[in-house]
């Protein structure tokens, strides 16, 4: 039986996110956010919000849909074509898949984030990509920076080409698969989820409820996780970290709102902002 561990107390990783007095934004990441095809840039506009709102220096979206040129209910984040975005040498870590699609455009778009030598969070269509193509497989597998996949069970087991109750049967064992196959840092999503870093221990998390469950979460549990690794966190620290936060904002609102549904992704980056800051 393959041992987990629980996600360790943020406190301490956290508390080294309080700042300096003399401080500016160049020390806190710039980073960027490449999805929102068409129908699908709330996706990408709720994972930069949460990268905002957690700490991230700087923030840019790299947008499938070209039409779109500001975020008005967050006018802070820098809305850019994504080759150019992608282009940029002035990243520090890039999120990839929030509202991506599954176009040609888009598969170009994974194949450029995959060569660059920036830390690399990969969500939702980027994974849905990356188990149709042995090529873009490869360059998961062989690429030198840090890199984390962020599979939902569904994800997961199309990318160890199974059933997704394969996957929930025995979730420490497909997280270690993914892990061994694809040779990066894994979080497979869902109830307890479960984190795996390079050689680190299997952290299985415990915040967190069934109010969850509704668009938009994992686009801002990537961005949260991606505020949190810009900043200076190790990827461990940011994923654990990440994890267990976005799932106390979801266990603070149950608590004024006992049994009850209707949480929205947009609310939990504000009650997972509050438990952040809680720990400073």
């Amino acid at each position: 039986m393959i041992k987990t561990y629980p996600v360790p107390d943020p406190a301490i990783a956290l508390r080294s996110l309080i700042r300096q007095v003399d401080s500016h934004k160049g020390l806190y990441g710039n980073v960027a956010v490449i999805g929102g095809a068409n129908s699908m840039i709330g996706a990408a506009l709720l994972a930069g919000r949460a990268a905002l709102k957690h700490g991230t220096g700087k923030v840019s979206i790299g947008l499938l849909n070209d039409n779109f040129q500001v975020d008005p209910e967050q006018p802070e984040l820098m809305v850019y074509k994504s080759k150019r975005l992608i282009k940029n040498t002035s990243l520090t870590h890039i999120l990839l898949g929030p509202g991506l699609g599954q176009s040609k455009k888009a598969n170009t778009l994974l194949e450029m984030c995959l060569r660059t030598n920036k830390p690399l969070i990969i969500d939702a269509d980027g994974l849905n990509l990356i188990s149709k193509s042995l090529k873009l497989q490869l360059l998961l597998k062989h690429r030198q920076a840090e890199t984390i996949i962020t599979p939902h069970p569904m994800e997961a087991a199309r990318l160890l080409q199974c059933d997704t109750s394969d996957i929930q049967k025995n979730r420490p064992v497909a997280i270690m698969k993914l892990q061994s196959i694809f040779q990066c840092g894994v979080i497979l999503k869902g109830h307890d989820t479960l984190v795996l870093g390079n050689n680190s221990k299997l952290f299985q998390n415990n915040t967190g409820n069934s109010a969850l469950s509704s668009a938009g979460q994992g686009d801002v549990l990537g961005g949260i996780i991606l505020a949190l690794w810009a900043q200076g966190l190790s990827l461990i620290e940011a994923c654990c970290c990440g994890v267990y936060i976005h799932g106390k904002a979801a266990d603070t609102w149950r608590i004024s709102n006992s049994e009850r549904i209707g949480l929205t992704a947009t609310e939990t980056i504000e009650f997972s902002r509050c438990c952040l800051n809680n720990y400073l």
